[in-house]
C-alpha cells in the first residue's frame, strides 16, 4: 500500500465573475476536502513549480505565449479562452503544466500519482480555447520524450468535451497515442481526428459507458503498449453537469476511474491523472465529484 503522490498548488484558483461557468476555487475546495477525506493518510502532497519558459515552446507558438505573458491577446483570443486574463491566470497557468508533469515524473517512480488541476485539453498549439491557456497535457507528453523518460505515451481523455487541442499539437509527433472518448452532440463542435476516438451518444448511462470503455481498452492494447499513461478523469460526464450531455452517476463515475486505474496497475503502466472538466454553480458539488479519482487511486493502488 503506497501513499498517492497529491500534486497541488495553493495559487491554482482564478478569478471569474461569480455568474460565470467555470469554477474559480474549484481547486481550493478540492483538496480543502480531500484533507476531511477519510483517505486523506493515504495521500502525500507535493507543490508545484513554475514551468520553463523554453519548455512551454515545445507545446505552444513562441508568439502566442509571448503574448499571454505580455497580456497582449487580442479581444478574440480572451472570447476563445472565456476567462479573465489577469495575471493570476497566467502565473496559474504556467504552474499548471508543470504541475501534470511533475505528475507524471511522481508517477514513474510511485506507479501513480494524482493532479489536483490539469486538463486543459482545448488549447492549441497558437492559441487557447474553451477556459483553457495552455495545454498540460501535450506538453507534459511532448516533454516526457523530449527528456528521455518515455518512448511512449498514452493521453487517455474521458473527459466529456473531446481534447481537440491535445490532438492538434500532438498529431504527427512520434510515441504518442491519443484516445478521447466523448460526447459527439458537444464542445468543440468541430473535431479533430487523434489516434482513436470514441463519439457517444447524447445521455448515455452507467452500463453503456463502462462497456464502451471496456472495448476502448482493448482497441488501445491491440496498437500501442505505453510507459506511461495520462489520464484526464473529467467529471463533467456526470447527468447533472451544466456543461455536459452525458448521464453518469456518481457511483459510474467511480467505476470509470477505479476500472482505468485496475487496467494499466494490471499492466505494470505507470499513470498521471488530472482532474479535466466538471461545472456547476456549486464549487462545493464540484469539489465533491472530484474526489472519485483521489477515492479510486487509494482504492486501486
Amino acid at each position: 500500500m503506497i501513499q498517492i503522490p497529491v500534486v497541488y498548488n495553493d495559487t491554482y484558483d482564478i478569478n471569474v465573475p461569480e455568474s460565470h461557468r467555470f469554477n474559480g476555487t474549484k481547486f481550493s475546495k478540492l483538496v480543502s476536502q480531500l484533507k476531511q477525506s477519510d483517505f486523506y493518510r493515504r495521500l502525500h502532497f507535493h507543490h508545484s513549480s513554475p514551468v520553463r519558459y523554453q519548455d512551454v515552446l515545445r507545446t505552444h507558438a513562441i508568439d502566442y505565449v509571448q503574448r499571454v505573458v505580455q497580456g497582449t491577446l487580442s479581444k478574440e483570443e480572451v472570447r476563445q479562452i472565456n476567462l479573465p486574463i489577469d495575471n493570476q491566470l497566467v502565473k496559474r497557468s504556467f504552474l499548471a503544466l508543470n504541475g501534470t508533469f511533475t505528475t507524471a515524473l511522481k508517477a514513474l517512480e510511485e506507479g501513480v500519482a494524482c493532479h489536483a488541476a490539469g486538463g486543459t485539453h482545448h488549447a492549441h498549439y497558437s492559441n487557447g480555447l474553451g477556459f483553457c491557456v495552455f495545454n498540460d497535457l501535450a506538453f507534459t507528453a511532448l516533454n516526457l520524450i523530449e527528456h528521455g523518460l518515455a518512448e511512449k505515451v498514452l493521453i487517455l481523455d474521458l473527459d466529456v468535451h473531446q481534447g481537440d487541442g491535445t490532438i492538434d499539437i500532438c498529431n504527427g509527433k512520434p510515441g504518442i497515442y491519443t484516445c478521447s472518448l466523448h460526447c459527439e452532440q458537444n464542445f468543440p463542435f468541430q473535431k479533430r481526428q487523434g489516434t482513436l476516438d470514441i463519439a457517444l451518444n447524447s445521455h448515455l448511462e452507467d452500463t453503456d459507458y463502462l462497456d464502451k470503455l471496456c472495448s476502448t481498452f482493448k482497441s488501445i492494447s491491440k496498437d500501442f503498449t505505453p510507459d506511461i499513461v495520462l489520464y484526464d478523469a473529467g467529471v463533467d460526464v456526470f447527468f447533472g453537469d451544466q456543461l455536459g450531455n452525458l448521464d453518469l452517476t456518481l457511483e459510474g463515475i467511480l467505476k470509470r476511474d477505479c476500472a482505468v486505474l485496475e487496467y494499466f496497475k494490471n499492466r505494470n503502466t505507470p499513470i498521471a491523472t488530472v482532474i479535466g472538466g466538471g461545472y456547476s454553480p456549486c464549487d462545493t458539488d464540484i469539489a465533491r465529484r472530484h474526489l472519485s479519482i483521489f477515492r479510486a487511486a487509494t482504492d486501486v493502488f
